[in-house]
């Protein structure tokens, strides 16, 4: 693809949720004439599979073009790359989740690099590949999610639509998706990375309880490599906050808690998250 030279540079970051496939449709059909855009998703293998077939989808309904990629792990004398993917050669049992794991070792809150390796690294590499320095990235945050816009003057500019440009809340969004002929088929709690550690104990235990075998994954990691060097200093990890293992959370999981209920627009508490980093995957900052 060559830019044409008029025209702004964007990335625009595609997370697989609602409010940023919303973006896409909204800049598909408004930004066209003044940025040059290119739609890109980061898969890591370890999203559910209706969240593969709503990026799909919305790729083909919104004509985004979509391009789909994946890291590309090298040896610890390399450096990383990226590759190209799409629908249906996308990892889906955690490939490139435990290549990233077998360089860098477990991911939790002190060692959180799955998203870096995962998603922001990749799409670096091919942002740099296809326009060099000169580009802005499109992310989907919102106009009530305040917190999470962010803006550095040492890196790419951050371009903010919901936000700014054309200003959206999460109820918003969902309105607009239930006049949709489709929509993403996932509970909220198993979004993103469906076990992910960045989320509440109560989605966590509410994942093992109802699928357990979300689960399967993430023990077997631990199990696989639970020792990692790094920086000339051995340790032994686990995944979960306060130093818990999935074992640990599934066991959890049989205890009495208030079961997490996806929120509607009748119980208030659309927009809240309850104790998750506030960069979460979802709209991940690079």
């Amino acid at each position: 693809m060559k830019p044409e030279s008029h025209k702004k540079n964007v990335i625009v970051l595609f997370s697989g949720g609602r409010t940023s496939a919303y973006m896409c449709y909204w800049l598909k059909r408004n930004r066209t004439h003044v940025w040059n855009m290119i739609f890109v998703y980061a898969n890591t293998g370890q999203e559910h599979e209706n969240s593969l077939d709503f990026v799909n989808i919305c790729d083909q309904k919104m004509k985004l073009d979509l391009v789909w990629i994946e890291t590309d792990i090298k040896q610890k004398s390399e450096s990383n790359g990226y590759k190209i993917v799409n629908f249906n050669t996308a990892s889906r049992k955690g490939e490139v989740f435990e290549d990233m794991i077998s360089r860098y070792g477990l991911p939790n809150k002190d060692f959180p690099h799955c998203t870096r390796e995962l998603k922001i690294e990749p799409i670096k590499r091919y942002a740099k590949e296809i326009f060099g320095s000169d580009y802005s990235l499109a992310l989907g945050i919102r106009v009530d999610e305040p917190s999470r816009l962010k803006q550095s003057k040492t890196d790419n500019e951050k371009l903010y639509p919901l936000a700014y440009d054309h200003p959206k809340t999460k109820g918003d969004i969902i309105n607009w998706w239930k006049d949709q002929h489709f929509d993403l088929q996932v509970p909220e709690h198993l979004g993103n990375c469906t076990w992910c550690w960045k989320k509440s104990d109560r989605k966590l235990w509410t994942i093992a309880k109802d699928f357990p075998e979300v689960f399967d994954f993430p023990k077997r990691m631990e199990a696989k490599y639970p020792n990692t060097s790094n920086y000339e200093r051995k340790d032994t990890r686990v995944m979960f906050r306060r130093y818990r293992s999935a074992e640990n959370i599934v066991a959890e999981s049989d205890k009495d808690f208030n079961v997490f209920i996806e929120p509607t627009m009748h119980q208030g508490t659309l927009g809240i998250l309850e104790d998750e980093c506030a960069d979460e995957c979802g709209s991940f900052q690079i």
